[in-house]
């Protein structure tokens, strides 16, 4: 069986870092698979680039430059969608002729456009769509908040005001729901709640949708001496330790008003003992804005340091908005760190409210605070860790992921 993974960047961003494990799992299960990417940053064994640096600027640029035509040329949440209207053509490819299964990933940004995918969908092969946001099942936009247009038909996008242009959320859903009505495909959810979604849009209507988390390495990600690892990185012994990550720190749909609050009131009812890790960009920016001592670490790589600054930390805090199953969280729980997150998208099924972590109600800044301080203050903290490190053990190592993904293809 050869199996050939489709995913826009090689290490950069979550679906990145999630289609990775997956090729990692499956190549450990004696499965034939390749990922084919068109921004190769590390070269990973397995990984296949594609497409020259000038036609990748082209196709990013053109998009970019329709989508700000179309907002009125407005920057504002330029990046909130995509419309697939230029892309490099896989199929001509070895690695796409060869393979049997062609399974896409995060393809967006000017990697395979809508002609791309009516290519792709019309070589016959089977088609597996791990979907990593809403995109696949939208018109235009990776996260549709509370609008359920996509349902029946996107129209009237309020990411994508028409302002005098064609409705590009209508056309390009339309395009999208013609493309894949006869396609040999299966929408695959990262979490149930993802897949919920998919299953109740147009475009996946008479299609099969499931469900498989993406996989975690627990080897890399595990348990360690914390006391040991802060002495290592000269991180203070005697502190309760809150870690917070994410790519860009200061993205709004990470939530950072309510951590600011919740970190105000942590101050406030218990002065002296909180103190705050930030890994990622912009972690000085967000920084200066916390109540709590905090600790700016900018951007961390390798899995190995990330699994450090985990197992530092008492607690994992993601007051994001939007989420599907974060990678984030799962690197956590498998390191042993019970974890609060609001009730959204897919962190309810990774956070087992009151077993391995909190899950907070949304959009509440006390609620948050109340987690933090309830992990810290009256939980059982050690069964708080060994839940979670069960949970990822149980439910997302790679081994079992693997096997559910070699099903499915077969």
């Amino acid at each position: 069986m050869n199996v050939l993974l489709v995913n826009t960047s090689e290490t950069t961003g979550g679906a990145a870092i999630a289609c990775g494990r997956i090729l990692k799992a499956l190549r450990s299960e004696g499965v034939d698979a390749l990922m084919m990417v068109r921004n190769a940053e590390g070269r990973s064994e397995g990984v296949i680039p594609v497409g020259n640096g000038l036609k990748k600027r082209w196709c990013f640029l053109r998009e970019r430059a329709a989508i700000w035509a179309a907002k009125g040329f407005s920057r504002d949440n330029l990046f909130y969608v995509d419309i697939a209207n230029s892309g490099i053509d896989i199929t001509r490819t070895r690695a796409f002729r060869k393979a049997d299964i062609i399974h896409l990933h995060w393809i967006n940004q000017g990697f395979i456009s809508l002609g791309g995918l009516q290519k792709i969908v019309a070589s016959g092969k089977p088609i597996v769509w791990t979907m990593h946001d809403m995109w696949p099942f939208t018109g235009v936009c990776h996260h549709a908040d509370n609008c359920r247009r996509y349902n029946a038909e996107c129209h009237d996008c309020p990411l994508l005001p028409r302002r005098g242009f064609k409705d590009l959320a209508r056309d390009t859903f339309e395009r999208k729901a013609g493309i894949l009505e006869n396609a040999n495909i299966t929408f695959v959810g990262c979490s149930k709640w993802l897949a919920d979604l998919c299953s109740k849009s147009r475009i996946a209507e008479g299609h099969r949708v499931v469900s498989i988390p993406n996989p975690i390495d627990t080897a890399v990600y595990t348990p360690t001496d914390k006391a040991a690892v802060r002495r290592r990185l000269g991180l203070p012994e005697d502190k309760k330790l809150i870690l917070f990550c994410s790519v860009k720190t200061t993205d709004i749909r990470k939530g950072m008003k309510y951590f600011q609050d919740s970190c105000r009131i942590l101050q406030d009812t218990a002065p002296g003992e909180y103190e705050v890790l930030i890994l990622g960009k912009d972690s000085q920016t967000l920084g200066s804005t916390l109540a709590l001592p905090c600790h700016p670490l900018g951007y961390v790589g390798g899995a190995a340091s990330l699994a450090d600054y985990y197992n530092a930390a008492d607690v994992f805090v993601t007051p994001s908005l939007q989420e599907n199953l974060p990678n984030t969280i799962m690197e956590a729980l498998s390191c042993g760190v019970p974890c609060v997150g609001f009730e959204i998208g897919g962190i309810p099924e990774m956070i087992d409210h009151m077993s391995n972590g909190y899950v907070a109600k949304y959009k509440s800044a006390e609620d948050l605070a109340h987690g933090i301080k309830w992990v810290m203050e009256e939980a059982d903290y050690p069964s708080l860790c060994h839940n979670a490190r069960e949970k990822v053990v149980s439910t997302y190592s790679e081994q079992v992921v693997a096997r559910q993904y070699i099903s499915l293809f077969k």
